[in-house]
This record gives structure tokens, C-alpha cells and sequence, in this order.
């Protein structure tokens, strides 16, 4: 299972040996009907530990995003989010077919919005020319590896207060951002009305997010899931490793954080690359050739030494750590870049 490096993403994260016996094990029962008591435990404690009154399963971070979409907002409604975050470049414009809303884009700064643009752009739907804005969303961790500050956040956060308009939280990592600031999740999610996390991703389940939110919103939200087909029936199974994601994994983010920096440290050090080393703040290392490589051989070179890594995209190469990353095996992947790139 350890034999090769995935460093591709946290999402390629194996189940670990403890989440395998627990799926074995598991008790199960039908959650369409709603009596499968771990997928119940399992929403339970995800509400508690983020703080809200209810959360519901879901198969997918992409899901969870569109189902807080879909249930916050009325076809028609305007949602404003940054021009980078991960609903608007990786859902596959899927707000415009499940919801029919249209996305009103803001420019970022490193994934943080700023309160007053947004509040610039807020719109009642008074004119009969213009839409309602139905939705605010929010990105934290980012995608860009980077952890949008409280203080952002409770900014945002008390401008829709002021204009009674939901705010959503993409924390596909939030627990990620809660290590990085070194707070309680609760502390993150409280400036939000829903969020969605990921069990899959650093937390190493080997499927499912959770959405969370009021009780109101999660009984509407759970028809919803329904009507996307997204109803499931013994998954038990799948919530058992998720118990162990949420209660278990967060403890041990810190560990993939820093090889993260460390390995950013020693891939700076080589001639050729360049990364912003206050950018490395999770467990995400974003990297720039300064000069032109033959990425086929570096591929190559990555492959033959049992590495597995997405090339670069427009320009930058995105490298993850997860729990099958030790400290040992940083060394050997910055070496394997270094002396490509040195032979090229």
C-alpha cells in the first residue's frame, strides 16, 4: 500500500487498517428509510463537532457544495464567491444546471474575499431588472493551500448578518484550516449558516463529505439529495471509517502540514523552482519552474522512482501530503526533482 508516493492529492489517501475492520464491522441498516444507526451516529457527531444542529452524508465534497446551493437558494438567485474557488473552476458549472443560479464572481486576494466588495455587490432583487443574491460562498481552507483568517471571515460573515443572506463555507479542509490557526473547528464554522467538509481528502476516509447546517436546512437538503439521486441505502459501511476520519485523523494533520513545509524548504533550495514559502500553510506545496523542463522526463523520472505527481497546470505544480507521506520520504522526493531538473 506505502510503495509508491502519491503526492497527485490527499484525496488518494488509502483507508486506514482500522477503518478497513471498521467497515468490516459495521451496523447497517437502510438510510433511505433513515434507520441506519452509523450513518446516524456518524451525522450526529459531524453536527456537534461543527457546532450545528444537524448534518446530513454525502458522497461527494462536489455534492455537499451543490446540495447548500441548491437548498439555500431559488432558481434565478445570484451567488457571490471568488473567481477561484474551487465551486466556481472545479464543479463543472454544475450550479448553473441543478440550481439555476448564476455565479457573480469576485476577484480574490490569495483566496480571501473582502467584506465591502462583497457588500457592494449584494443585491435584493427590488428592481425587476436584477436578480436576488441568494448566497454568499466561502472557501477555507482554500484551494490554493492557503488558510483565510478569522477575522476575514467574522468580516463576511457580519456583512450577510446585516442583509439576511445565508453564507456558505466550502471547507473541504477545514480541518486543515483549524490546525493551521490552532483553534477549534467550531471556531471557523461559526461564520457560517452551512458547511461542507471532506472525510476523504486529509482525513483519509475512502469516501463521503458531510453538510451541515440547521436542522430546517438539512430536512430540505436531504429531500434534495434525494431528487439528485443521491440517496443511499446500506452505507454504514462507509460511515464507520467516517467516524474514525472525524474523531481520529484531525489530531495528526499537523504531521502532513509540516512535511509539507519542509519539503517546500528543500525544493526551494534547488536551482530552477520557485515557491512562496508563506503560502505553504496546510498540507498543499505549489511550486514554479523558473526555467523551461522537458516535463515528459521529469514525469518520468518521478514515475521510475515510485513517485506519483500531476504535472504542472498553467504553469505551477501542485504536490499534497497525506498520512502514507512520512518525513522519511521527503528527502527522496525533493532528490528525484533535483536531479531531473539538474540533468536537463
Amino acid at each position: 500500500m506505502d510503495s509508491i508516493l502519491d503526492l497527485r492529492s490527499d484525496t488518494v489517501t488509502q483507508p486506514t487498517h482500522a477503518m478497513r475492520a471498521a467497515m468490516a464491522n459495521a451496523i447497517v441498516g437502510d438510510d433511505c428509510y433513515g434507520d441506519d444507526p452509523t450513518v446516524i451516529e456518524l451525522e450526529q457527531q459531524a453536527a456537534a463537532k461543527l457546532g450545528k444542529a444537524a448534518a446530513l452524508f454525502v458522497p461527494s465534497g462536489t455534492l455537499g457544495n451543490q446540495l447548500a446551493i441548491f437548498t439555500n437558494c431559488q432558481a434565478g438567485d445570484e451567488v457571490i464567491l471568488g473567481d477561484d474557488c474551487h465551486i466556481v473552476c472545479h464543479e463543472v458549472g454544475a450550479a448553473a444546471v441543478i440550481s439555476g443560479v448564476q455565479l457573480r464572481t469576485l476577484e480574490s486576494n490569495n483566496g480571501a474575499l473582502d467584506a465591502a466588495k462583497i457588500h457592494s455587490k449584494i443585491r435584493h432583487g427590488i428592481d425587476i431588472h436584477e436578480p436576488k443574491t441568494g448566497l454568499i460562498c466561502i472557501e477555507n481552507a482554500h484551494s490554493n493551500g492557503r488558510v483565510i483568517p478569522l477575522a476575514t471571515m467574522q468580516a463576511i460573515w457580519q456583512v450577510a448578518q446585516a442583509e439576511n443572506i445565508p453564507v456558505h463555507l466550502d471547507g473541504a479542509r477545514v480541518f486543515n484550516a483549524a490546525t493551521h490557526l490552532n483553534v477549534d473547528v467550531r471556531e471557523i464554522t461559526q461564520y457560517c449558516d452551512t458547511v461542507m467538509f471532506c472525510l476523504s481528502k486529509g482525513l483519509a476516509a475512502p469516501i463521503g463529505s458531510m453538510l451541515a447546517g440547521s436542522e430546517a436546512f438539512i430536512a430540505k437538503a436531504r429531500k434534495k439529495r434525494k431528487l439528485l439521486g443521491g440517496a443511499l441505502r446500506q452505507v454504514g459501511v462507509l460511515a464507520a471509517p467516517g467516524l474514525l476520519a472525524l474523531n481520529d485523523m484531525p489530531q495528526r494533520l499537523l504531521e502532513d502540514h509540516q512535511n509539507a513545509q519542509e519539503l517546500a524548504r528543500q525544493l526551494a533550495c534547488i536551482d530552477g523552482i520557485e515557491i512562496d514559502l508563506d503560502s505553504v500553510q496546510i498540507n498543499m506545496v505549489w511550486l514554479r519552474f523558473t526555467r523551461d523542463i522537458d516535463v515528459d522526463a521529469l514525469m518520468h523520472a518521478l514515475h521510475n522512482a515510485g513517485i506519483k505527481a500531476n504535472p504542472p497546470e498553467h504553469g505551477w505544480m501542485r504536490l499534497l501530503t497525506h498520512w502514507q507521506i512520512k518525513a522519511s520520504d521527503i528527502a527522496h522526493i525533493a532528490r528525484t526533482i533535483q536531479t531531473e531538473i539538474a540533468q536537463q
